[in-house]
């Protein structure tokens, strides 16, 4: 093993979850190492196939890495403040060598992106050599490339849906039949590029129609530090806790699809939430809910046009119609997402299956009607009021909610069993009729309020007698059941009862006390019939930390905050879990209900 003493595991030799930083462009992302290699990205979009997979198959997933020779070395990274540009700094006893990673950057890159991935190699002291290895497999690792050289550093791979222009000004050469390969030298001030861009198979018959250059190479890494500076200046986050909050903005903006607006969950998929079991899922795709998570604490940033987007982008891809609404769209807008496995991949330590597409997509979830009231209801209170067809959209949502709000579904956590009735899900239902009769009433909007507000009562009564364990005195999972759910710890943020409720504080003590996994929250308590055992969700100890805040437990929000901080890695990412007996992330990553959940609970904290 290398002097610089990475954190191993027994899932060596895939790198640790904690291990990657992400890059991105609105378009796409990818995954880099602490060794400066590319082990996932999908181009041209966040939901296309894998190019490099290696964090799915280590033999066959495919790389692009950049590496000291031999093992006198030693590693640190960082991101370029305010942006998503990535420099790792290799260093031994006599030289140090920056190797700077971006996505190319622009104005109207939205409409005309790039689809570029910029490696600026810069020699800092001494003389390091380097082994240079572009290793591309596309079609999730499937299919091998054709590559094929164009003369001054320029090749050209192919395959399957994909193409990609390959420049380096660094001897690059065929190492076999689908591997380019380089040994090189790099000297105090001597800058090498590397450029990998995505293009159209066809585009490519007769070799590139253009070809990048290491002056262009270099103007665009300009380019792209001072977009995400810009934009990142945007960002309301003054405070000590600002550059975290800073962070966190920028990793919701880079998963965000610049053509619709769409934000999805995480760049990957089949990172398994878990161990020794199938807890390994697809979030390449835009849940409904996390449009509702997002309103109130993005604005409250500066981030109001990003929040319009998603708005926007869930509006239409419903069709206006309550109808139409499903719980997740991929970032295109498109409804079906049918799910299935990849047979020849390993998956991420040997943890199989490898899914693509996700099965959510076609499960009864009740929440995401409240979720859309909610996100109306509070885009009201910020200014902006339903226009009429808008209006004909909150009415359908509202209706749809007084026929379906008796059926069971399969709650927030997507349960794969059978339906149940979720107190999260009831209480969401009881939310979409509060806020409906609340809209109407502030807009003076056309509604059949009285029928809404007898359903609204109606609920709440069914849930304070049927989701509420007497015993105890508190709130629980689901209706006749015993067990405990973290979502409960958002139904003060609804208004459906008070943070100082009685109820709610023995709630939210016997959440803290019963799901607690090393000073960390799991999700629920119940069995949930997947095999293996999952880690601690990030997001929900967040939520306990808003709890506690507005209980006015300062001190115990203060450590459960610090707790929850401390599941990033060095760069500040989270994951969607985390395991405090081995201390390793787990699940897809970068997670972006735990970063959204990370700026609520820190704008609380503030406040």
């Amino acid at each position: 093993m290398s002097k610089h003493q990475e954190k191993q595991s027994a899932i060596d030799p895939y790198r640790p979850i904690a291990d990657y930083a992400l890059i991105g462009d609105c378009h796409s992302a990818a995954l880099i190492s602490r060794t400066a290699s590319i082990d996932w990205c999908c181009l041209p979009r966040f939901d296309s196939d894998s190019l490099f997979g290696r964090v799915l198959d280590w033999d066959q997933g495919g790389f692009c890495e950049i590496r000291p020779c031999g093992d006198e070395w030693q590693t640190s990274r960082q991101y370029h403040d305010g942006t998503l540009v990535l420099v790792t700094t290799f260093r031994s006893a006599d030289a140090e060598v920056r190797v700077t990673d971006s996505f190319a950057m622009r104005e109207g890159g939205h409409k005309h992106p790039y689809h570029q991935i910029l490696r600026v190699v810069e020699g800092v002291r001494g003389s390091m050599e380097l082994d240079v290895r572009v290793s591309p497999r596309f079609d999730f690792g499937a299919v091998k490339p054709w590559l094929r050289t164009h003369g001054d550093g320029v090749f050209t791979a192919v395959g399957s849906s994909t193409g990609l222009v390959i420049f380096a000004d660094m001897p690059l050469a065929f190492d076999g039949k689908y591997d380019l390969f380089a040994r090189t030298k790099v000297h105090t001030d001597q800058r090498l590029h590397l450029s990998l861009q995505f293009a159209p198979p066809a585009s490519l018959d007769d070799g590139p129609q253009s070809t990048p250059n290491a002056e262009e190479i270099d103007t665009r890494l300009s380019e792209a530090i001072d977009w995400w500076h810009t934009w990142s200046k945007r960002v309301n986050s003054n405070d000590d806790d600002g550059a975290a909050l800073r962070r966190s903005a920028i990793v919701l903006k880079a998963l965000t699809y610049a053509p619709t607006g769409a934000v999805i969950a995480a760049p990957t998929t089949s990172l398994p939430a878990g161990f020794d079991g199938e807890r390994a899922w697809d979030y390449r795709y835009s849940w409904v809910r996390d449009a509702a998570f997002t309103i109130d604490e993005l604005i409250d940033l500066g981030l109001e046009a990003e929040t319009q987007r998603f708005r926007k982008f869930v509006e239409r891809s419903a069709a206006g119609s309550a109808q139409q609404l499903q719980t997740l769209y991929s970032i295109d807008g498109k409804r079906r997402q049918p799910e299935f496995t990849l047979d020849h991949m390993d998956g991420y330590g040997g943890e199989w299956p490898v899914r693509i597409g996700n099965q959510a997509v076609h499960q009864l979830q009740l929440d995401i009607f409240g979720e859309l009231l909610e996100l109306s209801w509070r885009w009201h209170q910020h200014g902006h009021t339903p226009n009429d067809e808008y209006w004909r959209f909150v009415v359908e949502l509202v209706d749809s909610v007084v026929e379906r709000w008796q059926e069971p579904d399969s709650g927030i956590w997507e349960m794969r069993g059978e339906p149940q009735h979720f107190v999260h899900s009831k209480v969401m239902a009881w939310a979409a009729l509060h806020r409906g009769v609340c809209l109407a009433k502030d807009t003076g909007r056309s509604a059949p309020i009285e029928q809404w507000e007898k359903v609204r009562d109606q609920v709440w009564q069914c849930v304070a007698e049927r989701g509420y364990d007497d015993k105890r005195g508190i709130f629980v999972q689901a209706f006749g059941s015993e067990y405990l759910d973290a979502a409960l710890l958002l139904l003060p943020r609804l208004g459906f009862v008070e943070y100082s409720d009685p109820r709610m504080l023995r709630t939210v003590d016997a959440i803290r006390d019963e799901l607690d996994q090393g000073g960390l929250l799991q999700r629920y308590n119940n069995p949930d019939h997947i095999p293996g055992r999952e880690g601690a969700f990030l997001a929900c100890s967040f939520w306990l930390v808003e709890c506690l805040v507005r209980q006015g437990r300062r001190d115990e929000a203060n450590e459960w905050f610090d707790r929850a901080c401390a599941g990033a890695n060095d760069l500040g990412l989270f994951a969607e879990q985390f395991d405090t007996k081995t201390g390793l992330l787990l699940g897809n990553f970068p997670q972006g209900l735990t970063h959204l959940s990370h700026i609520a609970a820190t704008l609380a904290l503030q406040r």
